[in-house]
């Protein structure tokens, strides 16, 4: 009785709709998402979940975390060009004296 039983991956299936399967991470994950989902989404995801040996939230966090960290990274940086660089260096290191308004701007906020 070695090998493959050809009724495992059913079993897999079947139990990953049910939420037996176990996470392989190791991190405790105590908070909690809700999604809502057509009987059809929920099976699909199921079934590739269980296709890859994962129960269905590690399944999906592993899909959606790198998308998210792709959003945040592009939202949250600035890049410049080689020419935009060079000139906010050559402020930095030589500011502009300040405008009149920019010295009412900076009074006014001090009193508030």
């Amino acid at each position: 009785m070695y090998g493959i039983y050809p009724y495992a991956i059913l079993w897999l299936f079947w139990n990953s709709n049910r939420g037996i399967l176990m996470s392989t991470s190791t991190n405790t994950r105590s908070d909690r998402i809700e999604l809502r989902a057509t009987p059809e989404e929920k099976s699909l995801l199921a079934r590739a979940a269980a296709y890859e040996r994962l129960d269905l939230t590690a399944f999906v966090m592993r899909a959606v975390l790198p998308a998210a960290e792709r959003v945040v990274d592009q939202a949250e940086r600035i890049v410049l060009s080689e020419r935009d660089t060079k000139r906010v260096l050559d402020l930095l290191e030589d500011p502009p004296k300040p405008t009149k308004k920019l010295i009412r701007a900076a009074r006014a906020r001090r009193k508030r």
